[in-house]
């Protein structure tokens, strides 16, 4: 089995902005966290962040990943 990762970006009832953080084995629930900003400024630089630290570790966007392979 293999681990998906996923983040996105939602605005709020409230006027701020959440980064919404998916993970676990392909196949479960897996699970999830929100964190919640103010300011939509914020959670471009803890997305960046969060995908830079993603990246590192080996994980890899399945879309351009498929873009890549031969047809």
């Amino acid at each position: 089995m293999t681990d998906s990762y996923s983040l996105s970006i939602q605005p709020t009832l409230f006027g701020g902005v959440s980064l919404i953080r998916n993970w676990g084995r392909i196949g479960t629930n897996g699970q999830v966290k929100v964190e919640t900003f103010d300011e939509p400024q914020e959670v471009d630089g803890a997305f960046i962040r969060l995908e830079r630290a993603k990246r590192r570790r080996g994980y890899v966007d399945p879309i351009a990943a498929a873009a890549d392979l031969p047809r």
